[in-house]
């Protein structure tokens, strides 16, 4: 044996990037084994290179960041600012919170969401579903039930969103909405049928048509190393799940997609590619997008799905707007005849702002 040389250190593998650190992690996405340092440096340029690909920001630009306190809008809002910072994309940031009013857990996490406010200097606006619907949900979930209360919650948040950006003057609203997520959506839209989302679910830039754009600027990004990214850099973020989605249609899809990904971690990424590359017959009918007759909203209908459910709360009929409905008239049952012009009935909109 040669005097200088020395023992190799057993079980220990050199990170695949810099070939000069540890190893300290897998990445889900790729298998390779990295250091921290170097995931952090290509999680954050795979990032900045989806924005640059799509052109989701232009300097000047004031971007709201859907916050929710959860792992993946934290760590939007961090990387972003980062971002901003290192690449000079001239960017005005804000966080926009929806409260939606569910006891021991919205308020919980919109606490984390204040402490985000302070550590990365972002103004924070929240919208409350109490201001805007009159109604909490915790309130709905009273006289609905568990069964289906994501039906509200989804439908109010969305508008919700809207909303609370219009206040804020913003150009785009930038969610936390990552690859499992669109790769869950994908396959919803392809069990429920519905032609019209399925379209468009993949998109990374959606509503241009409506009030705000959004975008996705994690739409290649895996949960899982959201979920390392923000627990080796030590994030602050809420970790409990909404109290009244343990039976969510979504979580079916969600075990689906992760039973996949420990078989192939590249099918994630292919299920999106397959909701890109879907084309819609000719000859299949889309609804034509419209605004609703009562509060303004982007709507395919004569009323917008917030202001059917909405109804049906007011009125003590809360399966009112479950399922699809065309419209309805005064008694709360489907209108089909109702002339165009004939005016919406007169009420308090469903929301305390116009468009």
């Amino acid at each position: 044996m040669e005097a200088d040389s020395k023992p190799k250190k057993s079980g220990a593998r050199l990170c695949c990037v810099c070939n000069q650190n540890r190893a300290a992690l897998k990445r889900p996405k790729t298998l390779e084994q990295i250091c921290r340092e170097c995931f952090y440096a290509v999680f954050e340029e795979e990032i900045h290179q989806v924005i640059l690909e799509n052109q989701l920001f232009k300097p000047g630009d004031r971007i709201a960041i859907g916050a929710s306190g959860g792992k993946d809008s934290t760590v939007l809002a961090y990387v972003l600012s980062e971002l901003n910072r290192r690449h000079n994309y001239g960017l005005d940031l804000f966080l926009l919170s929806v409260d939606e009013g569910i006891t021991g857990y919205r308020d919980d996490s919109l606490e984390t969401v204040k402490r985000n406010e302070l550590q990365y200097g972002l103004p924070l606006k929240i919208v409350s579903y109490k201001d805007l619907y009159g109604w909490t949900m915790d309130e709905i979930v009273k006289m609905i039930g568990l069964k289906n209360n994501c039906t509200f919650c989804g439908v109010f948040r969305r508008q919700a969103l809207d909303r609370g950006a219009a206040l804020l003057k913003v150009d785009k609203v930038a969610t936390g909405h990552n690859a499992d997520d669109i790769a869950e959506t994908v396959l919803l839209n392809i069990l429920r049928g519905d032609i019209a989302r399925l379209s468009r679910c993949t998109s990374i830039i959606t509503g241009e048509d409506g009030p705000i754009p959004r975008c996705k600027p994690f739409k290649c990004t895996y949960e899982k190393e959201i979920v390392m990214y923000a627990y080796f850099k030590k994030l602050d973020y809420f970790s409990t799940e909404c109290i009244y989605s343990p039976n969510a249609y979504r979580g079916f899809a969600r075990e689906f997609i992760k039973d996949l990904e420990r078989i192939r971690p590249r099918a994630i990424l292919d299920i999106i590619k397959s909701g890109e590359d879907f084309r819609i017959s000719t000859t299949t009918k889309m609804p034509e997008q419209g605004t609703c007759e009562r509060c303004g909203y982007i709507s395919s209908q004569k009323w917008c799905k917030a202001c059917v459910l909405l109804e049906g709360l007011n009125r003590g009929l809360p399966k009112l707007g479950i399922g699809r409905t065309q419209g309805l008239n005064s008694d709360g049952k489907k209108d089909r005849k109702r002339d165009s012009r004939t005016p919406s009935i007169e009420s308090k909109q469903c929301g305390s702002l116009e468009f």
